[in-house]
């Protein structure tokens, strides 16, 4: 984990302080005191970053996050992102840490290794006909989804089909080591943020907690879009 930090930003500590800061704040203006949202949003924030920056580590936290979100999801009545985080991205952390293990991330590091090298993971880029592909896909299984879940009685059908399908495939990219998950990630937190602040407006529980989530999640997601196609240049 030493290597890792020393592989962090100024930029991604000012994310994981902000997350954590904005908590507090939240929690003091609100009057009130959310473990569980908290703990999910700050987990989670610390999982995006070490994504971003191409660790294996970002592994240990998204379990907590997943786990977390999933519960947060239930109650809101988002069976989308509930059955999504509960039945997918949960043993997804398992795939993940194999996979970028195979594609050289490495858990630890000897002081005589060179920086970088061993610890982030060699990053590739689709071909144009893979992007055609995954852009029509997304399309028709974010429709189809949307209908499902309208029938479903889901408050927010197309949002939540869209973050949920979105989401699936990001998250199969990201352990496959793709790029182009950035862009499915930018736009999922975008619609995750709209999507919570109908929420709050509704007074669901931990809903405020996951706007600042989002959001953060969100700036992670421009920023690591940058890095990656740095990462991909060197490692594909």
């Amino acid at each position: 984990m030493k290597k890792d930090l020393k592989i962090l930003s100024l930029y991604d500590f000012f994310l994981i302080a902000g997350i954590i800061v904005t908590n507090i704040i939240y929690s003091v203006l609100s009057g009130t005191v959310d473990i569980i949202g908290s703990l999910a949003g700050i987990a989670g924030v610390c999982c995006v970053v070490l994504v971003a920056k191409g660790s294996i580590w970002n592994y240990a936290f998204g379990l907590v996050n997943v786990t977390l979100y999933a519960v947060i999801s239930y109650k809101a009545a988002l069976y989308g992102d509930a059955a999504l985080n509960a039945l997918y991205y949960l043993p997804m952390q398992f795939v993940g840490w194999w996979q970028w293990k195979k594609r050289g991330a490495a858990v630890s590091m000897s002081a005589s290794s060179e920086p970088d090298h061993d610890v982030r993971v060699k990053a590739r880029r689709m071909t144009q006909v893979q992007r055609l592909v995954l852009v029509i896909g997304s399309a028709v299984l974010v429709f189809a989804g949307g209908l499902l879940l309208d029938r479903l009685g889901d408050p927010q059908p197309y949002k939540d089909s869209a973050t949920t399908v979105l989401s699936i495939i990001a998250q199969a990219l990201m352990a496959l080591a793709f790029m182009e998950q950035w862009a499915l990630w930018i736009i999922t937190n975008t619609v995750s943020i709209v999507m919570w602040v109908i929420c709050v407006a509704r007074g669901e529980e931990h809903a405020g907690f996951m706007v600042i989530m989002w959001l953060f999640y969100l700036l992670n997601s421009l920023n690591g879009l940058r890095v990656w196609l740095k990462l991909s240049n060197s490692g594909s």
